[in-house]
């Protein structure tokens, strides 16, 4: 009874099939259309639901691509639009026929062959060329051989690392799968190898140059079993002289603008104020231009950023350099006299000289009042020192108050002590504000060029 219902159930299958492919040939055979017999011969009892081999193992598919424009590659987006030829060569038994010569169908009846159901994994909007027709091609050869071309324009995701941009390099990829059969049904593989995609050689791209790319196959592991995959890999480097000319030269010659304040006179306020301010408005215009076309990503601090932000620290910098010496102009009302009337200014240790040459004469007198017993010395006070000399009772006495020769020779280690202290701090002491300028001049230009150099060398080479 069982053996019976099975028999019955598969003639319905096979009556419904008949049925389906006569509807389908009529549809696509119009009044006053008739096939040419050899296709009807392939035609007849051909049945497109069910793949090559369906019995016998996996159908074999060979993929090869021909890349005929890289339209766009948006950094913001993080996608590429690419416009390809995608060829699809498998062999089914079915389409055996006699004969030397291979068939070109109209691309129209491909609605009556069995195709495999390739997809783009990463693909966000994809379309067919129907201009004038669609853009489809079927050829028969005599061994059962089917050649399926594809006019596609596809948009792509890439994931892109933006840390060294623009002198970055991206590796995109294009994947294709298939959607409904696994790999015990259907199997992938590229015909030539890396030879299978084409046209790289002849692109030419607006930012970037195609460096390398390759093939590889793989498996695609979902929950509804394991699927081939093709894909192939290209590596895009960035053409950086538009950078160097857009951003990079603009943004170091507004630096090279800041140190021309350097040369200005610190009683001109008004010209470096304006130099210095307008630089630093300039630098921010700049920096908030050059990031319009990028992600606005916190993950992402790029190579050009901290570019920018180098310079703008430079640019900033010359401004906080006159405030500072400004500053120190106002504080250092002797110094400051003394070069805008064409005065020399006194120096610190010129004072302190005198200060010890004092102490040392008043020694001198001490020692002179000592050897005279019939005088008797009287307090003496030295207003430079700051501390009295007074008289003692002679030298005999074990206890008694401190001698003269004591208290100046005290007083001569202090001073000496405190002219060594100053030294060390005359060492961070700009005596005249306008030597910030002078130094500014040299420091400023030989650490950008520093910077420079550090920078460049890690982002080329690193």
């Amino acid at each position: 009874m069982s053996v019976f219902r099975s028999g019955w159930s598969l003639l319905a299958v096979l009556i419904i099939s008949r049925i389906l492919e006569s509807s389908v040939l009529r549809a696509e055979v119009k009044d006053g259309e008739i096939l040419p017999p050899t296709i009807q011969k392939l035609m007849k009892g051909y049945n497109k639901y069910l793949r090559p081999f369906f019995d016998n193992g996996p159908v074999t598919v060979g993929m090869s691509l021909d890349i005929a424009s890289i339209d766009t590659i948006s950094e913001i987006n993080m996608d590429y639009t690419a416009t390809i030829f995608l060829r699809q060569r498998w062999t089914d038994e079915r389409l055996v026929f006699e004969g030397n010569k291979s068939l070109s169908l109209d691309g129209r009846l491909v609605e009556l062959l069995w195709v495999p159901d390739t997809f783009i994994v990463d693909s966000k909007k994809s379309f067919l060329h129907d201009i004038t027709v669609e853009n489809r091609l079927i050829r028969i050869f005599p061994n059962g051989t089917v050649l399926y071309a594809l006019r596609i324009t596809t948009t792509v995701a890439c994931n892109m690392d933006l840390t060294k941009y623009p002198m970055d390099k991206q590796t995109c990829t294009l994947q294709l799968e298939s959607w409904g059969y696994n790999i015990n049904d259907v199997m992938f593989y590229w015909t030539r190898g890396n030879d299978s995609v084409s046209g790289l050689d002849t692109l030419r791209l607006a930012q970037y140059t195609v460096e390398d790319h390759y093939t590889s196959v793989s498996e695609a592991i979902y929950e509804t079993g394991h699927y081939p995959k093709l894909i192939f890999h290209f590596e895009l480097k960035r053409s950086i002289l538009y950078f160097i000319l857009e951003t990079y030269v603009p943004s170091s010659l507004l630096v090279v603008l800041s140190w021309v304040s350097f040369w200005i006179s610190q009683s001109s306020v008004p010209a470096r104020i304006c130099i210095g301010v307008t630089t630093v408005l300039t630098m921010t215009t700049l920096m908030m231009g050059a990031r319009t076309s990028l992600p606005n990503a916190n993950c992402f601090i790029k190579a050009i950023d901290v570019y920018l932000g180098i310079c703008f620290s430079f640019i900033f910098g010359a401004l906080i350099e006159y405030a500072v010496a400004h500053f120190c102009t106002l504080h250092h009302p002797d110094c400051n006299n003394g070069l805008m009337y064409g005065h020399p200014v006194q120096d610190c240790e010129d004072e302190m000289n005198g200060i010890v040459t004092t102490i040392t004469s008043n020694s001198i007198r001490a020692k002179r009042r000592k050897e005279s017993p019939t005088l008797t010395p009287a307090p003496t006070a030295d207003p430079d020192l700051g501390c009295a000399v007074t008289s003692s009772p002679p030298a005999s006495e074990d206890k008694g108050p401190e001698t003269p020769e004591d208290a100046l020779e005290r007083c001569l280690r202090t001073m000496s002590a405190i002219r060594r202290v100053l030294r060390a701090l005359n060492c961070c002491h700009i005596e005249n504000p306008h030597y910030i300028d002078q130094y500014s001049r040299m420091t400023f230009p030989l650490s950008f060029i520093l910077v420079n150099l550090l920078y460049w060398t890690y982002y080329l080479y690193f």
